[in-house]
């Protein structure tokens, strides 16, 4: 079997919605990352490029289905390099790498562009087709921006909640207090502040041409768990402990990485960073989504042969902190491994970029602390989690 290996990644800063990208389609995201992604590879002949998987939870606008195909064309590339969409809502980017590597496995192809991207500032309101014309009754738009809608009325009332009230359940579930929700909320933003002054996301992140936006814009900096701890609960008024302030914001943007075998290292004319070891996607209850990569990164470290006490780098996206929380304690793992250059809380959660955005951070983490094991999970809206192992290549090289 071909090894799989991540070469680089990149990803816009993210936008808070309605803001700093609002302005900018989703399809034109993805094509500034794919364009970006090229520039960076010295040795590239585009038409090596074996295929371009993209991610992306909407689809219902600007994407045209298949964004993968509209960013490919939009940034040029030639027309005979094909494109696939995938959509598992939160996960999309992080299993188009998954699909990717295991062509690369598999020896179907040499070299992979995948990423994801989302505007859910631009996400359309949608209006279902009657079973008639001329309905009597009124009709009502839904938002696409996040969540069910037009739901199946054979579904479980328990399993079409909204996302914070699963995660208001999930949370008396497994002991999560507001108080803890609040402190871990305050360290991400801080921890970001800090990566973006260090300079960590410096070769990481492309600013998209025509904004002003040149870094994420949701952080922060100074926050504490006393400020947080002022914000009211949104999804319930009694008892309630989810905030604006430890729930990820709706955001957009979108991120690319290149995935190959080891002989596409002189395709691209770039060393790996990072060989992809494991991968494991699990399910569960939908209201107790946010759960879900307990299971799948176990997956993952057992597909990799290592166990959690040779990890030493995790980025977690941070849909709600205290989902987050849930999955850091029944690992029992030290949380100070943990998203080291912050998470989604403080940059977004541009749903269909976030996958690659965790891969390309801990690939990089990886390198630039020089362990050897890392772990990127991510939940999934209706009771999903996937992650991926990845084994840094340079560790142990001085």
């Amino acid at each position: 079997m071909n090894q799989a290996f991540i070469y680089d990644a990149v990803r816009t800063p993210f936008g808070k919605f309605g803001s700093g990208l609002a302005g900018v389609r989703p399809d034109d995201l993805a094509a500034h990352v794919i364009k970006e992604s090229v520039k960076r590879a010295p040795g590239l002949d585009p038409e090596r490029i074996d295929e371009v998987v993209f991610g992306n939870a909407n689809g219902a606008g600007e994407e045209n289905r298949n964004i993968a195909r509209m960013g490919t064309l939009l940034a040029g590339l030639p027309v005979s390099i094909p494109g696939t969409t995938v959509n598992r809502l939160c996960g999309s980017s992080l299993d188009a790498a998954i699909i990717a590597s295991r062509q690369i496995n598999a020896g179907d192809a040499e070299l992979m562009l995948v990423g994801g991207a989302e505007s859910m500032s631009r996400a359309p309101w949608v209006l279902p087709k009657t079973e008639k014309p001329y309905p009597a009754g009124d009709m009502t738009l839904a938002s696409t921006t996040l969540g069910w809608r037009l739901v199946n009325k054979a579904m479980p009332k328990e399993w079409t909640i909204s996302l914070g009230e699963a995660t208001e359940r999930l949370r008396e579930k497994y002991g999560v207090t507001r108080e803890q929700q609040d402190e871990f909320a305050a360290n991400s933003h801080n921890l970001s502040a800090a990566a973006w002054d260090e300079g960590f996301y410096d070769n990481l992140v492309a600013p998209v041409p025509g904004t002003d936006l040149v870094r994420d814009e949701g952080i922060r900096a100074g926050s504490s768990a006393e400020k947080l701890a002022g914000l009211k609960t949104v999804f319930r008024t009694e008892n309630g402990t989810v905030t604006a302030g430890n729930a990820s914001p709706l955001s957009d943007g979108a991120s690319a990485a290149w995935i190959g075998s080891e002989a596409a290292a002189g395709l691209l004319g770039l060393e790996p960073l990072a060989r992809i070891a494991g991968r494991g996607a699990h399910g569960n209850d939908p209201q107790f989504f946010g759960y879900a990569p307990v299971e799948a990164a176990n997956k993952a470290l057992a597909k990799a042969g290592i166990g959690w006490d040779q990890v030493g780098a995790v980025e977690l996206n941070e849909a709600f902190a205290a989902q987050s929380l849930a999955c850091i304690n029944a690992w029992g793992i030290d949380p100070a491994i943990v998203n080291r250059h912050g998470g989604a809380l403080a940059m977004g959660h541009p749903l269909g970029a976030s996958g690659t955005r965790i891969l390309g951070t801990l690939a990089r983490s990886l390198q630039a602390s020089g362990e050897r094991w890392g772990v990127a999970a991510i939940c999934i809206g209706v009771g999903q989690g996937l992650a991926v192992v990845l084994e840094n290549v340079t560790a142990g090289k001085a």
